[in-house]
């Protein structure tokens, strides 16, 4: 017999899109699931986007305050996609009430705040699931297994790579993503999130790193109202852009790996340029989110010369099966989100954390604030 979860969705961005189409997805990808996502409310506080949300998608409530969620004993479980200033407070407050949470990363605007929310859902016994989406590629993971499998040999260092344009325009809306106070520090928590949590995923624990970031739009226009994504404002007054717009850092991992992170979100000619290369002593593995389905792998003895064969994944590979069912057939980011929201839920069935958890958060957010020491101090920073 299936069991209803009743699911709530606070902050309608298009990352609370992308959740809410997830749980809606859930059934179709995954049938045995024995819980079937409701959806029960949704909250934001832009007038008329709530209201809105629930009229397309059909959530029973809709609200403008989220405290209203967390008194809603009909919600089991919520999707937190709000800013990420509100992380913290949210997250604490739906692990105190009984909530399941579903979370977006960089989960608040330091490991402090992630740390929070994490003892918050560990002291409830409810489950904690957060969005590092790119490690749920199918690719990714096959990746993963080889590398561990000793395929490339050694890993003796690894470049992860997160570029991309979506605030290459000077003219892009001064929004809270580009405030210290409610954006924290920019490229950090957006994208090289992200490659933090790449690079332990693949690589293990990050012993030591140093950094360098920049602001390189200083200025950008104020939105005349609400806003959503990466909107221009041509026009309004100016404002200072606060925050990074790129980081870059040399990762030293426990293992004696070597590895580069670099991320920017004013990479013009960049779109979602995200990947990693990893070179090991027989081999090579490298891999673009722009070729979402497919890696290149080098390995044998050849060493000089060795050449890189393309692997279009299959079946075979991570949660592939679920969604297509033959190698070579594409998938595509919203399937990433998905899978995300089949290993919370199934977290929620068993009782068994599955998927990126809030320890990965907190250790993401450990390596991000390590990054931002090093550039203040100009010193290599231990983790």
């Amino acid at each position: 017999m299936v069991e209803e979860l009743g699911v709530a969705v606070v902050g309608f961005g298009w990352m609370g899109r992308v959740h809410t189409q997830a749980y809606v997805r859930l059934p179709h990808h995954y049938p045995r699931l024995p819980l079937r996502p409701r959806l029960v409310t949704v909250a934001d506080e832009v007038p008329g986007r709530a209201e809105e949300a629930a009229e397309r998608y059909g959530f029973a409530a809709a609200t403008r305050d989220w405290r209203e969620v967390a008194a809603d004993p009909r919600v089991r479980a919520v999707s937190v996609t709000a800013p990420n200033f509100l992380h913290r407070e949210i997250g604490v407050a739906m692990a105190g009430a009984g909530k399941h949470v579903w979370i977006e990363k960089p989960v608040g605007l330091t490991a402090e705040d992630a740390r929070a929310v994490a003892d918050a859902v560990g002291g409830a016994g409810v489950q904690g699931a957060v969005g590092f989406n790119y490690r749920n590629a199918p690719a990714v993971e096959a990746a993963r297994e080889l590398i561990a499998a000793g395929e490339i040999g050694t890993v003796k260092h690894a470049r992860i790579r997160l570029f991309s344009d979506y605030a290459a325009d000077p003219d892009s809306a001064l929004t809270w993503r580009y405030e210290r106070r409610r954006g924290g520090r920019g490229v950090l928590g957006d994208l090289a999130s992200h490659g933090a949590d790449l690079a332990r995923f693949l690589l293990g624990e990050i012993a030591a790193l140093t950094a360098d970031t920049a602001v390189f739009v200083p200025e950008r226009a104020r939105p005349a109202g609400p806003t959503a994504g990466h909107a221009r404002a041509a026009g309004g007054a100016r404002g200072p852009v606060e925050n990074e717009d790129y980081v870059g850092a040399l990762l030293r991992f426990a293992s004696g790996a070597r590895g580069v992170l670099e991320a920017c979100r004013v990479s013009v000619g960049e779109q979602n340029g995200y990947g990693f290369e990893v070179h090991g002593t027989r081999g090579a593995v490298s891999w673009d989110f722009r070729r979402m389905n497919e890696f290149a792998v080098g390995r044998g003895t050849g060493y000089q010369d060795q050449p890189m064969s393309t692997v279009h994944v299959g079946p075979g590979a991570g949660e592939f099966a679920a969604f297509q069912p033959g190698a070579a057939n594409a998938m595509g980011y919203d399937d990433l989100k998905v899978i995300e929201a089949y290993r919370f839920v199934r977290s929620i069935a068993e009782g068994t954390p599955y998927g990126a958890t809030l320890a990965d958060a907190v250790r993401a957010a450990a390596v991000l604030d390590a990054m931002a020491q090093s550039a203040e101090s100009g010193t290599w920073v231990r983790l």
